[in-house]
This record gives C-alpha cells, sequence and structure tokens, in this order.
C-alpha cells in the first residue's frame, strides 16, 4: 500500500540506543549508509505549498519518491508515500529538470534500518543530530514499538528534516541552503535550538 505512517524521535544517546534495539530483538536489515537526498520542486516551489514532496534520494541504490500532504492521526504523520527504484541517479536528475522541476533543497545523512516489533526502525544521523524513525503498517504498531524502547510518546517528532532545518535556520539565521555535514562542522545544535524534546529521555 502507498501510505507511509511514522514518527521520529530526536536521541540525546544514540550508542545507547542502538544497543537497547538490538536487546530488544531488533534485526539490522540495512547496515549504515550515506544518503545524498536532493528535494526537486518548481521555480515557485508549488508542491512545497501544497504539502507534497519530490525526492530523488542516492544510497546503495537510487530512489524516485513522491509523498503527498500529510496528516496526524493517532499521534503519527501519515500521507500517501509512492517511491521506485531507477538505475542512474544522474539521469532520473535531468529527466525531472527537464519537465521543469530544479533542486530546491540538498540534505544528507548517515541511516541504520532494522526490523523491529512488526516495523522498519531507522537510525539516523544528521548534520543536526541523531534521530530514530519509526515506520509501520499502523499507528498502533508505531506506538508498541516506541513503549518497547521506552521512547517519550510525548516527544515525538512529525515535522520532516527539511522543516526542523528551516525552523532551525530561522533562530540561528544560518546562512546556508542545505542541510549537508561541512556546513554544520563548527556550529553545536541541541535540541533546544530545534525545539524539540529528546524521545530516549524521560
Amino acid at each position: 500500500m502507498d501510505q507511509e505512517i511514522e514518527v521520529k524521535y530526536y536521541l540525546k544517546d544514540v550508542e545507547t540506543y542502538r544497543q537497547k534495539v538490538r536487546a530488544q530483538g531488533g534485526v539490522l536489515i540495512q547496515p549504515r549508509v550515506r544518503e545524498i537526498n536532493l528535494r526537486f520542486d518548481t521555480p515557485d516551489l508549488a508542491l512545497r505549498r501544497q504539502g507534497q514532496v519530490l525526492r530523488l534520494r542516492q544510497d546503495t541504490s537510487a530512489y524516485m519518491t513522491y509523498k503527498g500532504m500529510g496528516a496526524v492521526m493517532d499521534g503519527v504523520l501519515a500521507r500517501t508515500e509512492i517511491e521506485i527504484e531507477v538505475n542512474d541517479f544522474a539521469a532520473a536528475s535531468r529527466l525531472l529538470q527537464s519537465l521543469g522541476y530544479q533542486v530546491f533543497f540538498v540534505y544528507e545523512k548517515y541511516r541504520e534500518n532494522y526490523q523491529f516489533a512488526g516495523l522498519t526502525l531507522s537510525v539516523d544521523e544528521t548534520p543536526f543530530g541523531n534521530f530514530t524513525e519509526l515506520e509501520g503498517p499502523s499507528a498502533e504498531v508505531v506506538r508498541n514499538a516506541s513503549d518497547i524502547l521506552a521512547l517519550n510518546w510525548t516527544a515525538r517528532v512529525n515535522a520532516s528534516y527539511i522543516d526542523l532545518f528551516y525552523t532551525l535556520k530561522a533562530r540561528l539565521n544560518l546562512p546556508f541552503r542545505d542541510l549537508v555535514f561541512e556546513s554544520f562542522e563548527n556550529l553545536a545544535i541541541t535540541n533546544d535550538d530545534l525545539l524539540v524534546k529528546y524521545g530516549d529521555v524521560s
């Protein structure tokens, strides 16, 4: 089914969290890999205004993704997601640009995926901190996995990484456009900067 149901949590201690996931039966299904993500839109950002996403991602493979407008239901973010694998990242980028779309935002992260309690659990290392993302077939499954890991449900994050970045950019008056590690080398970002709570702290 073309649907994404997920929550994120900001992590204070990512290594302890990894150990807990494994101790509770998490099975690593994708080792840590660097991702590069290109967000495409029209010149007037029509997709973003409508809450839609057109993304091209490169990790061990390349994927083109469409996401519809999201809605928070039962505490989790649900939205349409259609994703296809493409065999040529550069050609897919040229195709989208030939159709009139342009890259307006680039973000990168390191991600590893686990199979855990009926869902996919990701550990994401981003330029502004570490997160876990729980994506499953229902809000109930997501909530149950959160409880098993003693994550603070009230600290869950339903905002996207780009929205978190724009919040941070406005608060700190950051001069750069993209969420990439090089730009954050000399910045120490806290949960207060992002206006979020740590999910792995009671």
